[in-house]
């Protein structure tokens, strides 16, 4: 019997929330959707895992069996799949870096240049990770590395070193009322519908709409966006406004400003690497350019997040 790791780590995750939605929220999927994987799994296994009531979902008896056994194995398997691309990343010379849209765009180029000074005969193969993939590559062990902003889904999993901080701006429509403003108050954009990420992205999404330091009922969705293009365009066309770094503000796009905002927290930016790097000394010569160059030494070196 062949079954997709993938559902295996949905059935775990409803196991531990015991709860559809909070499972759903922490794996940045729908609801409907998470329910049907579940039920796929079932039907396979020919067993069932859960027994569903208002209360919540509580494991079966043949539930509890494989949520016993399930961590270690998936444990192995990732660790498996993860030395087996990191050697072979190695074995041709290849460092495999992440790094989300603007985290640290100015810098990388610098980095890797004096990367290259002590490993000329080293590549660095640069990963882009889109809006639905806050780990750029990360979770999939795609790359040894990455150049993250602060906080992601799953970051307690990895070690990081952060590098530095900057403020959350917000964009706007350039005709809004408050975009003639020299800086705005956080919480007067309480009521402004705000252009968001799609749903599957979680906490993510409503970290990007100030959901950290405001009552989560005060939150508006005016438009989804699933790239930079999109999300500009439909702060332009006056669906709603955004956070963003401030760095963002250098964007030039039409129908959109960018102002400062006091009374709501930075947004930091930290070098990223899971177990399977931390013993690497090419991955270690990097996080050290990393530090020497974007001038970051907040954080203690090699430690999980808490």
């Amino acid at each position: 019997m062949d079954i997709d790791t993938r559902l295996l780590r949905y059935f775990l995750a409803v196991a531990d929330a015991e709860n559809l939605p909070r499972a759903a929220q922490r794996l940045h999927v729908a609801q409907p959707a998470l329910a049907t994987q579940i039920k796929q799994l079932e039907q396979q296994l020919g067993v069932e895992l859960f027994i569903r009531s208002r209360a919540g979902w509580t494991l079966t008896a043949a539930g509890k069996v494989l949520s016993d056994q399930l961590p270690a194995l998936l444990a192995s398997w990732d660790r498996i799949l993860r030395d087996t691309k990191s050697d072979s990343s190695r074995a041709s010379r290849v460092l495999r870096l992440g790094c989300v849209n603007s985290a640290a765009d100015s810098h990388i180029p610098e980095i890797i240049r004096v990367f290259h000074r002590l490993h000329p005969d080293w590549q660095v193969d640069l990963h882009q990770g889109g809006w639905t993939d806050p780990t750029a590559g990360l979770d999939e062990g795609d790359v040894d590395v990455a150049l993250l902003r602060l906080p992601f889904p799953g970051q307690d999993e990895y070690h990081l070193r952060e590098l530095f901080a900057e403020p959350r701006w917000i964009a706007l429509p350039e005709d809004h009322p408050l975009a003639d403003r020299d800086d705005i108050a956080f919480r007067e954009l309480w009521d402004e519908p705000y252009v968001a990420s799609p749903a599957e992205t979680g906490w993510w999404r409503d970290y990007w709409m100030g959901l950290d330091s405001r009552p989560a009922d005060t939150a508006i969705i005016g438009a989804i966006a699933r790239n930079t293009d999109e999300w500009l365009r439909a702060i332009a066309n006056g669906f709603g406004v955004s956070f963003t770094p401030a760095s963002t503000s250098r964007t030039d796009f039409p129908g959109v400003v960018f102002r400062p905002v006091h009374g709501i927290g930075p947004t930091r930016v930290a070098v990223v690497w899971p177990d399977a790097s931390e013993a690497d000394p090419v991955v270690r010569y990097f996080i050290r350019c990393c530090s020497d160059i974007m001038g970051g030494q907040h954080g203690a070196d090699g430690r999980r997040t808490s």
